[in-house]
């Protein structure tokens, strides 16, 4: 009798494992194989969740980590001006210097003490493009241009939340692609493969989001270099719909009014990568 029963536990427990076995297996096969929607549509979604101001003004603080000299970070406070659908501008008035980033229209420029010293913009410039552009056909162009296929999309888990993945087919992380949230369109992350190097890998995390006034606006963001954090954002202040001068973002305007104040400096960074860049450009400020 005893030898019955322990076959018949055996036989109940095989069964069980059999069938937790068949479950998992379906709850991935759907997984893998359920519907994705469209990039193109996933787009549509984030800008329609994002909300439909006209412009934002926002301040935050800037840390930026001197990683190749193992020095403390850089602390900076920072004020935003967006003008939608595709008008940045930043400012950074430090005890040294200002520096002013304006991108307008596709094109960059920097200007740092009253002097141009860049008309160019680093893999960093780029974590605003996702706010900035409020056109899901501008924005499709700008993630074309910077090396993202929002033809292919796919679901991907990042941080335990399923997220839609634009670019690739989770879980290949080799190419250029943006993550957003499965629930509520918000960008979670952004993966930048420099084009000279698929090595070179940039990743910018977004995060703590808030809503202001049916607008919604990530108060900190990270930015990673091969895995090693090198920056941070936090955002304290968020002003919807501030009005903005047309001359601020003016790139036009402002290459004629510093080239008359003072000679445009050379662009000596050739050949530096994006850290170095940005860490010689922001000692500027401090020296």
């Amino acid at each position: 009798m005893g030898f019955v029963v322990i076959g018949t536990k055996c036989n109940y427990l095989q069964k069980f494992l059999a069938f937790f076995s068949f479950i998992i297996f379906v709850f991935f096969y759907t997984q893998a194989n359920a519907y994705v929607i469209p990039g193109p549509h996933v787009l549509e979604l984030m800008i329609e969740k994002l909300g439909r101001g006209k412009s934002l003004l926002i301040s935050q603080k800037l840390s930026i980590y001197d990683v190749s000299h193992k020095k403390n970070i850089i602390e900076l406070r920072e004020t935003l001006k967006y003008s939608f659908p595709e008008k940045f501008r930043s400012e950074i008035q430090s005890e040294n210097a200002k520096r002013i980033y304006v991108f307008s229209l596709g094109a960059g420029l920097t200007v740092i003490d009253d002097k141009i010293v860049s008309n160019t913009e680093t893999r960093f410039d780029c974590y605003k493009d996702v706010f900035l552009y409020r056109s899901r056909i501008l924005l499709q162009n700008r993630l074309s241009l910077l090396g993202v296929d929002t033809s292919v999309s796919s679901l991907g888990r990042f941080q335990n939340k399923t997220a839609y993945v634009i670019g690739a087919k989770y879980p290949d992380e080799s190419v250029s692609q943006i993550w957003l949230d499965k629930n509520t369109f918000q960008p979670v992350r952004w993966i930048i493969i420099d084009n000279k190097s698929n090595k070179d890998v940039l990743e910018i995390r977004y995060g703590d989001w808030k809503q202001t006034h049916k607008t919604w606006y990530p108060m900190r963001i990270e930015f990673y270099h091969n895995d090693i954090l090198v920056r941070e954002i936090y955002a304290d202040k968020i002003k919807i719909n501030p009005s903005f001068s047309d001359e601020l973002f003016d790139i036009e305007h402002l290459k004629s009014v510093y080239l008359n104040l003072g000679s445009v400096e050379k662009d000596n960074s050739q050949g530096l990568n994006d850290i170095q860049k940005t860490i010689k450009e922001f000692k500027k400020l401090y020296e």
